[in-house]
C-alpha cells in the first residue's frame, strides 16, 4: 500500500509527553475489548489482537499473521474469516447455561436448542453448528419452504427436531410430514389460522398424524429495534380465541394429542431482561390452560431474542443487553417451572431458538485502509499582504481563540467562511482566496477543537465538532454487502484496527466504504457511556493498515446486496489444533463475471462486444494492435477479478493456493492476557 498522506494538511497531533506511555493493554480498553469480546479477543505484545476461540483456557491466532498469511496464498482482502471454535464454544455455552439452571431449580424437564438457519443459511456454518451441537441435540428452525428442504437433508440426527415457521403452502406441509419417515422430528408450528386448515386437509388425504405447535401472540411487548416484530401486532401468531378454535377443531378431528409445542416469539435483540421475563409469565400460563385442556404439550418454544452485547456496556441500550445468558437461562426455566410446579404438571423440554447469540461473535470481517482524506488544520497557509479582507478576518479569529472564550471565535469563523463563499460567488474573492479562507475557518475549528479537552463541559453547540473535523479513511469494503445493518438499522458493530494497539492512535475518523452512495459509511461507534461520532485510529505510514468488524456472523451476509456490483467477500473458515491454525474451508469470493450474471449480463457477449469495439478502432487508426490486445487482456482479467480492490503492490509475493491445508503457530507464549474492565 502506498503512503496514505496525499493532503497537504497536517494531521498528526504530539503526544503528551506526561501521557505518552501506551500499551497494547490501553489499545484493548479503548476499543471496549474485555467489555464486548466475551473473551474471545485479546492482544500479544506486539500489539496484535489475538483471536481466542477457546478464550483464556487456550492459544490465541494472531489475527495480523494470520490475516498476512491468507494474503500469501492469494486470499485477497476484504475478507471473512470465520473460527469454527467459536460456534462450538457459543453452543456448549449456552447449552451449559440450561443446564446449570435446570440444576438449581429442580427442573424436571429437559433443554434443546434451535438455530434459526435465517440468521446464517451459509452451508459451512451450517454444518458446522450441526456437528457439535449433535451432542447437546441441537436442532433447526426454518421459515420458508427453502430453509425447511434444507433442514431436511442436513439434519439427520437421531429425532432430529426441525421447528417449521413460516407461511405453508400444501406441498410445504406434505413434505415436513413425510419427513417423519425418515426418522426427522417436523413440528409444524402454526402460525396463522389457514395454516391448520391446510395441515388438517393433507393429514385427511394420506392418514397421517401430523406433529403440531401453535404460535402465541402476547400482549407481552417486546423491546429494541426489533420490537414490533412481537406482541399483538405481530406479522404471525395466534390471538387467545384463535387458540381456542384451532383447540377445538383438533378435538373434532381426534388430533388434539399431536399438539405438541407451544412457540411464543417477542423481538430479535432484545435487550432488557425484564420484558423478557413478561412474556415468559404470560406465555407459561398458556401452556398450562392448554395442557388443562387436554393437550400434551411436551415442548415450550421461548423463540428467539437473547440478545448480543454489541458495545459491551451491559445496559437496556439497543445494541446491548442488561443480563447475562445464565440470568437469561435462569429466568427461563425459573418462570415455567414455577407455573408447572403450582399446577403439579411436569417440565416441558424448553426450546430456545438463539440464533443471534449462537453465531455473531465467530465471524469478523477484515479490511484495509486505502487513502485518508483530512480537515483538520494545524499549519496555516501563508500571509501575503494582498490577501482579501475576510481572510485577513479570519486569520484574527484565529488569533483570538482562548480557553475561556470558545463560543464566539467560533461564531465569527462561520460568519466569516459564509462571507467568503458568498464573495466567490459574486466575483470579488478568487479562488486561491476562497482556498485560504477555507484552511482558516479550519483552523479556526481545530485549535477550538483542541481547546474544549481542556474545558470540565463542552458547550452544546460544540459537540459535534469533532465529528466536522474528523479526517475521512477510504476502505476496501461495502456496507451494503458486509454489514448492512449498519445502513439499515443503525446496529452497531465492534470496529478496530487489528495491530498498532501498542501505539497511541492519534487520529479522529469515519470510515467510508468503495460505493459511490453516500450513505456507503460508518460513523457511529461503540462507546461505554454513549456512541461516538469518531473512532481513533492509527495515522498512516507505508505499511498496510488493516482494520476489523466484529460479531458480524449474524444476519450480515444474507441481508448483504450488491451495490456497485461489489459481490460477496472471500470467506476462510480457520479452527485451531493445539496451538496452530488451520484453514478447514474457502468460500471464494464473488467475480466481476458472476456478480455481472446475476443482473443478467452474459461475459461472453460483453467480451465481443468490446472486441468488435477494438476492431473498429483499429479500423480507424486510433489504436494499435498492442493496444488492443492490451485492452482485451486487462478487459477479461478484470471479468475473472474479485469484485473488490487488489493490493498489487504485494503480488509478486503470492504464492499459489495450496490444496493441502497450511497451518501457522499462533504466537500463544507472547501473549498478554487481558482481564481487565
Amino acid at each position: 500500500m502506498q503512503s496514505l498522506g496525499f493532503s497537504l494538511i497536517f494531521t498528526s497531533v504530539a503526544a503528551d509527553p506526561i501521557h505518552d506511555r501506551w500499551s497494547a493493554r490501553d489499545g484493548l480498553d479503548l476499543y471496549n475489548v474485555p467489555l464486548w469480546g466475551a473473551g474471545f479477543f485479546d492482544a500479544n505484545a506486539e500489539g496484535n489482537l489475538l483471536v481466542r476461540p477457546h478464550r483464556a483456557k487456550g492459544p490465541g491466532v494472531d489475527l495480523k499473521e494470520l490475516v498476512e498469511d491468507l494474503k500469501d496464498r492469494g486470499h485477497q482482502l476484504p475478507l471473512l474469516l470465520r473460527f469454527t471454535d467459536i460456534l462450538r464454544g457459543r453452543v456448549r455455552e449456552i447449552t451449559e447455561c440450561f443446564g446449570k439452571a435446570c440444576t438449581e431449580y429442580e427442573y424436571d424437564g429437559k433443554y434443546r436448542g434451535v438455530y434459526p438457519i435465517k440468521v446464517n443459511q451459509q452451508a459451512q456454518v451450517v454444518a458446522d453448528l450441526l456437528a457439535v451441537g449433535r451432542e447437546f441435540g441441537l436442532g433447526l428452525e426454518v421459515g420458508s419452504k427453502p430453509e425447511m428442504l434444507v433442514a431436511l437433508a442436513v439434519h439427520d440426527a437421531p429425532d432430529a427436531l426441525i421447528i417449521c415457521n413460516g407461511y405453508k403452502d400444501r406441498a410445504y406441509v406434505e413434505t415436513a410430514m413425510l419427513a417423519q419417515k425418515l426418522g426427522r422430528h417436523p413440528v409444524l408450528v402454526i402460525d396463522r389460522f389457514r395454516d391448520l386448515e391446510v395441515i388438517l386437509q393433507v393429514a385427511r388425504e394420506h392418514g397421517y398424524r401430523p406433529q403440531l405447535g401453535v404460535r402465541a401472540k402476547l400482549q407481552a411487548r417486546g423491546a429494541g429495534r426489533w420490537a414490533e416484530s412481537g406482541g399483538m401486532k405481530s406479522k404471525f401468531g395466534l390471538s387467545t380465541s384463535e387458540i381456542m378454535r384451532a383447540v377445538a377443531m383438533l378435538q373434532k378431528e381426534g388430533m388434539l394429542d399431536c399438539l405438541e409445542l407451544l412457540h411464543f416469539h417477542i423481538g430479535s435483540q432484545v435487550p432488557a431482561i425484564r420484558v423478557i421475563k413478561d412474556a415468559l409469565k404470560e406465555a407459561a400460563r398458556i401452556y398450562v390452560e392448554l395442557r388443562k385442556l387436554g393437550a400434551p404439550m411436551s415442548f415450550f418454544d421461548v423463540g428467539g431474542g437473547l440478545a448480543v452485547d454489541y458495545d459491551g456496556s451491559n445496559t437496556n441500550f439497543h445494541s446491548s443487553m442488561n443480563y447475562s445468558v445464565q440470568e437469561y437461562a435462569n429466568d427461563v426455566v425459573d418462570s415455567i417451572a414455577q407455573e408447572c410446579e403450582k399446577h403439579g404438571l411436569a417440565g416441558p423440554t424448553i426450546v430456545t431458538e438463539s440464533g443471534r447469540a449462537l453465531v455473531a461473535h465467530h465471524a469478523v470481517l477484515v479490511f484495509d485502509v486505502l487513502d485518508t482524506g483530512a480537515r483538520r488544520v494545524t499549519r496555516l497557509p501563508e500571509k501575503d499582504e494582498d490577501d482579501h479582507e475576510v481572510v485577513q478576518q479570519l486569520r484574527e479569529t484565529y488569533d483570538s481563540i482562548k480557553v475561556r472564550n470558545l463560543l464566539e471565535p467560533y461564531h465569527d469563523a462561520i460568519s466569516h467562511r459564509d462571507s467568503a463563499n458568498q464573495l466567490f460567488s459574486l466575483g470579488y474573492l478568487d479562488l486561491r482566496g476562497r482556498a485560504k479562507a477555507e484552511d482558516l475557518f479550519y483552523a479556526c475549528c481545530s485549535r477550538i477543537d483542541s481547546s474544549l479537552k481542556k474545558l470540565p463541559r463542552v458547550p452544546e453547540e460544540l459537540e459535534g465538532l469533532d465529528r466536522a473535523l474528523a479526517d475521512t479513511y477510504y476502505c476496501n469494503f461495502s456496507v451494503f454487502q458486509s454489514m448492512p445493518d449498519s445502513w439499515a438499522v443503525g446496529q452497531l458493530f465492534p470496529v478496530m484496527p487489528i495491530h498498532r494497539l501498542n501505539e497511541r492512535p492519534t487520529r479522529h475518523a469515519t470510515l467510508v466504504d468503495l460505493t459511490c452512495d453516500s450513505d456507503g459509511k460508518l460513523d457511529k461507534f461503540i462507546d461505554i457511556h454513549d456512541v461516538k461520532n469518531v473512532i481513533e485510529l492509527h495515522s498512516p505510514d507505508s505499511r498496510p493498515y488493516y482494520l476489523g468488524a466484529f460479531l458480524v456472523g449474524a444476519y450480515q451476509e444474507i441481508l448483504g446486496d450488491l451495490h456497485n456490483l461489489f459481490g460477496d467477500t472471500n470467506a476462510i473458515h480457520v479452527s485451531l489444533v493445539g496451538d496452530r491454525f488451520r484453514v478447514d474451508h474457502v468460500q471464494r469470493g464473488d467475480t466481476v463475471s458472476e456478480v455481472l450474471n446475476y443482473v443478467e449480463f452474459d461475459r461472453r457477449e460483453l467480451l465481443n462486444k468490446v472486441r468488435r469495439a477494438c476492431e473498429q478502432a483499429l479500423w480507424d487508426d486510433r489504436m494499435t494492435s498492442a493496444e488492443s490486445a492490451l485492452l482485451l487482456r486487462r478487459y477479461e482479467e478484470a471479468l475473472d477479478s474479485y469484485t473488490y480492490l487488489v493490493d498489487d503492490s504485494s503480488a509478486s509475493k503470492r504464492r499459489a493456493p495450496t490444496t493441502r491445508p497450511a497451518t501457522t503457530r499462533a504466537p500463544a507464549s507472547e501473549a498478554t492476557p487481558h482481564t481487565g474492565n
